[in-house]
């Protein structure tokens, strides 16, 4: 049997279930002691009077299933605001039955509707299946850049 797929925003009393797979995705990871982000924060950051990220809902047969957060940016060289895609998350036992595809085909609907030049993201190159599925979307690497990051220092 198929299982449906549904895909939409998410509401601020799932702020738990966001902050849960946030969690989870960070511990497959490896990572889990680097979030730093907590439930006052989810509901603040996403759900609060000046949202700073957006969170999709995917919903298989009516369960929870994933998870895609993003936010809007600029880029310089194509003159247009992007869609970034900060962490997309699916639960493991809804894993292969297209939730991923749902939730990265719905991103690319919002970035057409707000006129976006680009989607990206960053993904751990050992991940291999979540690499291939990337791939098998149509997006694909960019070797010529590195990710670089500086943390502010206090003074």
């Amino acid at each position: 049997m198929v299982a449906t797929i549904a895909i939409r925003s998410a509401r601020a009393d799932e702020a738990p279930l966001v902050l849960e797979m946030l969690r989870a995705t960070s511990a497959e990871q490896g990572n889990e002691h680097e979030l730093c982000v907590d439930l006052e924060a989810v509901r603040e950051d996403g759900f609060g009077s000046a949202p700073r990220f957006h969170a999709l809902i995917a919903e298989c047969d009516g369960r929870p299933a994933g998870l895609a957060l993003y936010f809007f940016n600029y880029s310089t060289w194509i003159s247009r605001n992007g869609l970034y895609l900060e962490d997309l998350y699916v639960r493991p036992e809804f894993r292969r039955q297209g939730v991923a595809k749902a939730l990265m085909a719905r991103l690319q609907g919002i970035a057409r509707e707000h006129d976006c030049g680009r989607v990206q993201w960053v993904v751990l190159r050992n991940n291999a299946a979540a690499v291939k599925l990337y791939e098998s979307l149509g997006a694909h690497a960019l070797p010529e850049w590195q990710l670089m990051i500086l943390r502010p220092q206090s003074s």
